[in-house]
């Protein structure tokens, strides 16, 4: 069942060896006492830090890094690019005219990884 993303969502990345925490855009709309997220919610460090090390060869940097080694895969730090929001938002939530983001939305990297939630950043529970 799909949730809504808040501050504090764990990410993953495919080609990042770490997870990572998202951040939501500080506005006025909060669920469980934590900012809610929106497609917008896509800039590198301040919304999505790194994911530790990259070991995508489509960054040029982990390329380089790989060529210089004769082959071998060689993490560079991890950079994530960007290009376009999250997708594919949940166009019947809207905070401040924007789609909301649940944990079923994922971001593409630039260099080939696709970043999903494994956390939603709250929880909700059943009381029996």
């Amino acid at each position: 069942m799909p949730q809504q993303v808040t501050t504090s969502a764990m990410m993953t990345c495919p080609f990042g060896l770490a997870p990572s925490t998202f951040n939501a855009t500080p506005r006025m709309v909060m669920s469980s006492n934590l900012v809610c997220g929106v497609i917008t919610d896509n800039v590198p460090f301040m919304n999505i830090p790194p994911f530790g090390m990259c070991t995508s060869l489509s960054n040029p940097t982990v390329a380089s890094a790989t060529s210089a080694a004769m082959g071998v895969l060689t993490p560079m730090p991890c950079v994530p690019v960007f290009p376009a929001p999250w997708t594919p938002g949940v166009p019947t939530v809207l905070l401040g005219n924007i789609p909301a983001i649940d944990n079923t939305c994922t971001l593409n990297c630039m260099w080939g990884g696709v970043i999903t939630f494994s956390t939603p950043g709250q929880f909700t529970h059943d009381i029996p």
